[in-house]
Parts: C-alpha cells; structure tokens; sequence
C-alpha cells in the first residue's frame, strides 16, 4: 500500500494505492473517490459499544468506514471536511493523543479510545482527545498548515487550544488562562490555552476554526 499527500497544504488531500485483499480505515465521509475494484464497509468505530462510545466521547465518529481492495488493486482518495494540511505518524507501538476531529485515516488495526480533562470540561475548552495507540500509519488533518515543535525534558510550551493537533503520550499538560486574570485573556482574544510540558512533540494547527466561524456571523443573514 502506498500513499501520497496531494494538493496541500491548503486544500489536501490523501491518495491511497491499494493491492489486492488490502484493507484501510478512514473517518466517515472522507471519501473523495475510489476505484470499482474497492469495497466499502460501514462498522463500529471502537472494539465493542465501550469502545465505540470513548471513540465518540473523543470527538470522533461512532462509525468507521473501511476500504477493501476486493476485486483487484485500485485507489483511494480521501480528505477531511475543513481545508488544510493533512500528516503521517507511522505508529511503532507508540500513543498519540489527537485532539477532537483531527484523526483522518489510518491502519484498520490501529486502537482508537478517548481520554478527557475534567478541567478543561469545567474550564469550557472541550479538550477531549482521541487516543490512538498501534502499529502502522496513521493520517491526521489540521485547520491550516500543521507545525511541530520538539520540547525538551522539562521545557515549557503555551498553545491556544483550538490549534492543537496532537501530540505524544507521556507530556504533562494543564489548561489555564492566557493572561492573569479571566477578563483580561478572554478580553485578549486568546481565552484559555494549555500548558504543555517536555519531553515530546506538539503537533499544531495554523488556524482556529471556532474563530473562523465566529468570523462569519456578521456576513449571515439575519431574521427580520
């Protein structure tokens, strides 16, 4: 099976090579396109309905759609609903957690879970994240152009929680306010952001699309 990122990093999308008997999972409606000799096959998003219940408590779909190259080799073309950049992790045993919405396709075997921050629950921030934990590759979409950033043991990093993407298991992080004081981070326009904690790697979006679709509502029509 091989794979290529076309079209990004602005409107990006996934082509997928497949052989014959291949298997691949992707997000519901992320199909673009795909070849007549592939299968398409409608399941449940976690191992049993715990499972499927954390994979949707981490702000993914209950359901998972996977493509079988059945009658022969053929391709497969995919994207995520909002324009963007799209990346590969190929997972050796490792743990990603993903924040809501950013998990695109990835290996059929590859366990998906859920895991969320009562704080960030109570704090509005909504930062349930996915946990996606296997071997194979793993294809992950982003609002904008994705960026990294490596932190050392102990080195500090400040993200807006509507760029994060993801990151590695094992980082410490907490969710706080931008500036001292409520009303002069929400008054900065940043509200809440969390703090993550080295070793690992931060994987961030360049653009926020709670603030692009604020953006919009002064374009929408109105009643009356």
């Amino acid at each position: 099976m091989n794979f290529t990122i076309e079209h990004g990093p602005v409107y990006a999308s996934l082509r997928v090579d497949m052989n014959q008997g291949e298997r691949f999972r992707a997000e519901p409606g992320a199909m673009l396109s795909m070849s007549q000799s592939i299968e398409l096959e409608t399941t449940s998003a976690g191992k049993g309905l715990f499972g499927t219940l954390k994979a949707a408590v981490g702000g993914e779909s209950i359901f998972a759609s996977i493509f079988t190259a059945v009658h022969g080799p053929g391709e497969l073309l995919l994207a995520p609903s909002t324009p963007g950049d799209i990346m590969r992790l190929d997972l050796t045993g490792e743990t990603i957690l993903a924040y809501g919405g950013a998990y695109l396709a990835g290996d059929p075997d590859l366990s998906l879970s859920a895991r969320g921050s009562l704080k960030g629950l109570v704090a509005g921030s909504d930062l349930f994240l996915s946990v996606i934990s296997g071997r194979g590759p793993l294809f992950l979409n982003g609002f904008g152009a994705i960026y990294s950033r490596t932190l050392r043991p102990g080195e500090g990093y400040i993200v807006d929680t509507g760029h994060i993407v993801a990151f590695t298991d094992g980082m410490h992080y907490s969710i706080k306010t931008a500036s001292r004081g409520l009303f002069s981070s929400f008054a900065s326009g940043e509200g809440l952001v969390c703090l993550f904690t080295g070793p690992g790697t931060l994987w961030m979006q360049t653009r926020n699309v709670r603030h692009f679709a604020q953006s919009l509502i002064p374009f929408l029509p109105s009643r009356g």
